[in-house]
């Protein structure tokens, strides 16, 4: 006897489905897109799919781990890109040991909010751009994309300029800034090529990115030996003695550059790179587990190399004066003393003066296997910046871009500002234009850390998976702590402007920004439950009941299920 799939939507789409937190194996099935659909023919990640091993006869495997390995370490990578690395040497250079538990802290939420993103990947099989691009209306649609690709771009200028000055500094000068910028569209799309030789390969040469920095950050950490019991009382007693605005903004800065907003998006596209049925609750609980084992792993490796930089530079260089940093220089034969003036004022570093000072007192082995540091983070997290814009702007836009196309775009987009400053300026501005970028992603954040809690929250979404009482408390206290520490850190890089012109500007703009941020908020809050900002039903018709008809209708079909 036969069905026919159009009462079976109809059932589906009764009143009643909104209010189910648990449902049968049928229902859960038919809550979710077929696995042969459309979608599924056009997906936006790899056509490849990893396989998964049968072992249903232990509670935990290590081969099932292996196959879900891969996607946390790619987005680990967004941990380790030049922008944090600057951050760590910074901190270390600034307030010592004092704020490696900032660190810790800022890595713990960061795994937190990436089991959200990975959840809405394995639950739903769609990643967080294309939940948008179906659950919001067209403006705040394409004013989310365009925040989002605004902070793709910001991540992209830094990595592009970590590499040129990691070329710079392996050339011994004799490549200068600006072609080091122009080398990064050329090697960007060698490496593009590497998916070519398959998923898995690609996920390697990833791997051996994160080894060689760990390998060369790992050596700096050595080489310098800090004090292992300072190290670990600032990893683990939260509290700053002795400390100022200096060390507040450090610590600021420090939660800015882990949270990326664009690997929220990126994670959550990622994990579909595996074979998961769907339809099989069993499998999607024991994918969201491996999925969340291999993060934790993937982040605590991402951490421990971000320890060894601000251990390094807390260890050689807090409390150095720019004329104790030159003399050194001066005796080593080093030609970059001039970027040190003959004062007594702290060192001020950047990941361009690191690898000097480290030069400088730990020899040019220590300068070089710097240099190669960067250059793998700056190389490696370039690629999945593009794979980042890739999953945006298919998801948003619903626009099949070929990857060389698409880094094409950002690339210029970003290496024109980029190369105006190595041209016409000097290093420091170069590197000083890291600050910049570090707010301009800051003010990115809420774009995608109000969404993915949305999104995991709405029971029609996520079915059984929708976030408990507990995470959604938990989450949006999480999310509005980081939003305030990121809106903090503009504030604070806004009033130093000392611009009458752009205090104007930036409150004008302000306006505007709170206004879009209010609007998603009241959206999520609806999503957690608190039904009094739900004016005229606004749930059924946008949420819940907009989800549903989406998500049962036929995906095969360009027709959309009417109630």
């Amino acid at each position: 006897m036969t069905t026919n799939p159009d009462s079976d939507l109809l059932e589906e789409c009764s009143p009643q489905q909104n209010g189910i937190s648990q449902t049968s194996p049928a229902q859960y099935s038919s809550i979710f897109p077929s696995s042969d659909s459309k979608e599924e023919a056009i997906s936006t990640y790899f056509d490849e799919k990893i396989p998964v091993p049968e072992d249903v006869s232990q509670m935990f495997s290590f081969r099932k781990l292996w196959a879900f390995t891969g996607p946390g370490f790619l987005m680990s990578i967004a941990y380790l890109d030049p922008g944090n690395i600057e951050s760590d040497l910074q901190s270390g250079a600034k307030a010592g040991f004092k704020l490696l538990w900032v660190l810790l802290g800022a890595t713990v939420i960061g795994l937190l909010l990436q089991r959200l993103a990975a959840r809405l990947g394995v639950v739903t099989g769609m990643h967080l751009a294309e939940m948008c691009n179906r659950q919001y209306p067209t403006v705040p649609r394409i004013i989310l994309w365009l925040m989002v690709e605004l902070a793709i771009i910001g991540s992209d200028m830094q990595e592009v300029i970590g590499c040129a000055i990691a070329f710079n500094l392996l050339s011994v000068g004799r490549i200068p800034l600006w072609a080091g910028v122009l080398i990064t569209i050329i090697d960007t799309f060698v490496f593009l090529f590497l998916d070519k030789y398959g998923l898995r390969k690609l996920e390697a040469f990833f791997g051996v990115l994160i080894t060689i920095m760990a390998l060369s950050f790992g050596y700096e950490y050595v080489r310098v030996a800090p004090d292992q019991g300072e190290v670990l009382k600032g990893m683990f007693v939260p509290y700053c003695e002795g400390c100022g605005p200096v060390q507040l903004e450090q610590a600021v800065g420090i939660v800015g550059a882990v949270i990326m907003p664009h690997n929220i998006y990126l994670h959550s596209a990622l994990v579909k790179s595996r074979e998961i049925d769907r339809h099989n609750k069993k499998e999607v609980k024991e994918a969201n587990k491996y999925y969340f084992i291999e993060s934790s792993i993937a982040l605590f490796v991402s951490f421990l190399i971000n320890v060894f930089v601000v251990a390094v530079f807390a260890e050689a260089f807090y409390g150095k004066s720019n004329i104790e940093v030159s003399q050194q220089c001066n005796e080593t034969g080093s030609p970059h003393t001039d970027l040190f003036p003959l004062n007594n004022e702290t060192l001020q570093v950047d990941i361009y003066k690191g690898g000097v000072v480290l030069g400088c007192f730990f020899g040019p082995a220590a300068l070089y296997i710097w240099a190669i540091g960067i250059l793998a983070a700056g190389q490696s997290s370039t690629m999945t910046g593009t794979y980042s814009g890739q999953f945006v702007m298919e998801g948003f836009l619903n626009l099949r871009w070929s990857r060389f196309a698409r880094v094409l775009l950002t690339r210029s987009i970003a290496i024109f500002p980029t190369l105006l400053v190595a041209v016409f300026q000097d290093v420091q501005h170069l590197t000083g234009m890291n600050d910049f970028l570090n707010v301009l992603q800051s003010m990115q954040l809420p774009f995608a850390l109000i969404p993915i809690l949305t999104f995991t929250s709405v029971t029609s979404i996520m079915n059984d998976f929708a976030n408990g009482l507990m995470w959604k408390i938990g989450g949006g206290v999480t999310i509005l702590l980081v939003c305030a520490i990121n809106i903090y850190f503009v504030v604070v890089y806004v009033t130093a402007l000392n611009s009458i012109l752009l205090y104007v500007l930036a409150a004008v703009l302000s306006i505007a920004y709170l206004c879009f941020i209010c609007y998603l908020v009241w959206q999520c809050l609806i999503a957690l439950g608190v039904s009094c900002l739900d004016v005229g039903g606004r749930i059924q018709l946008g949420h819940a009941r907009h989800i549903d008809i989406y998500l049962l209708s036929n995906m095969d079909d360009d027709s959309v299920v009417e109630r």
